[in-house]
């Protein structure tokens, strides 16, 4: 595996690397690539293809806690930080390349400074929008140009706005550019409730309805909708799956991990795993499900064939990287770069709009 790194990411922290034999022929088949976001050990991780070599490419860009990543419908891509929400844009078109290999850069181009809000999944709505969910504050909320953060819905669960990470709001799933669906810890509503209820208090909301639609659930992350279908990851179980009509979760698939982070392409998802803080999270039934496959958790990425239920290729990290928070698929991407706003390599790339320039 060929990959960079800036200047900005040199860290004593020295992660190894392993990926399945046949991760670089289904990117290849998919025409896509991967990145993924570890607030634990601050990279955003871009997966792709080298194509001098034709084995797999892995560039690292340092953030201050990166959480959810999504991609608008024409193009944009969100991050949520420690203290921003950051719009990035492509800057190559479609001949150009940097370094003769990345045939995409993503370069920050609007910060929206909000301060800690833990912000966990984010998402772009029709209008171009920043949506994400505010985790501390319990509700779904927009960047503002003089506050923090507008509130745009809370669950009714919630009395009111407040500096209290009760439920512990944290994945959302758009839908026809609007939030549709998002996921709880629990229905709490006191401080740190949610803690008490990591076992099956887990609950699916209807946004448009704010209605719980799914319970029962162990820490569910990353509802997403998709061919039809409201996909989750259970992560206290382990599975992915998704709700049936009737509001029952269905487990497709069993990961060896804390699952966090899901996309797709084509017939497939694309799964994050984290090895579980167990100071935390100690007690879930996926400690019991790792002892009975005799499988230890571990860090990164599997492709799940939807189909089948079963695992195609996985791209696995040891050594120091024991979490992700979310995985996204760009279709189209050969090898992707994400960049710093404080990396030199960022301060130094100029573009310019070419069609008005003339």
């Amino acid at each position: 595996m060929t990959g960079s790194q800036s200047q900005a990411t040199k860290t004593a922290v020295k992660p190894e690397f392993s990926f399945s034999a046949g991760m670089g022929a289904f990117l290849a088949q998919q025409n896509v690539s991967l990145l993924a976001s570890s607030y634990q050990s601050g990279f955003i991780y871009g997966l792709g293809r080298n194509l001098e070599t034709g084995g797999l490419n892995l560039h690292q860009g340092k953030f201050l806690r990166p959480m959810g990543l999504a991609m608008g419908d024409v193009g944009q891509l969100l991050l949520a930080t420690e203290h921003h929400v950051m719009r990035f844009e492509n800057v190559l078109q479609a001949d150009q390349r940097i370094n003769g290999r990345y045939d995409a850069c993503f370069v920050p181009r609007l910060m929206h400074f909000t301060g800690r809000l833990d912000a966990h999944d984010t998402g772009v709505d029709e209008q171009g929008r920043a949506v994400f969910v505010n985790t501390r504050y319990n509700c779904l909320a927009m960047t503002s140009t003089q506050h923090s953060f507008t509130p745009i819905w809370k669950p009714s669960f919630i009395d009111r706005i407040v500096d209290e990470d009760r439920c512990h709001l944290n994945g959302m799933a758009m839908r026809d550019g609007q939030p549709a669906f998002v996921t709880a810890v629990s229905r709490s509503n006191t401080i740190d409730g949610w803690r008490d209820r990591r076992a099956s208090g887990g609950v699916v909301i209807d946004v448009a309805r704010d209605r719980v639609i799914c319970e029962g659930l162990s820490m569910p992350h990353s509802p997403r909708w998709y061919q039809g279908k409201l996909w989750l990851l259970n992560a206290g179980t382990g599975d992915l799956g998704y709700v049936s009509e009737d509001g029952q979760f269905v487990p497709l698939a069993f990961c060896p991990g804390f699952l966090r982070g899901l996309s797709f392409v084509g017939d497939y998802a694309i799964v994050g795993l984290s090895r579980p803080r167990y100071g935390r999270f100690k007690g879930l039934t996926l400690d019991e499900r790792l002892a009975a496959a005799d499988s230890e958790p571990w860090c990164g990425i599997q492709i799940i064939n939807l189909k089948t239920g079963e695992c195609a290729e996985w791209f696995r990290i040891t050594g120091g990287v024991d979490e992700l928070y979310d995985v996204l698929a760009l279709p189209g991407v050969t090898t992707p770069m994400m960049l710093p706003p404080d990396a030199p390599e960022t301060v130094k790339l100029i573009t310019f709009d070419q069609k008005t320039s003339q």
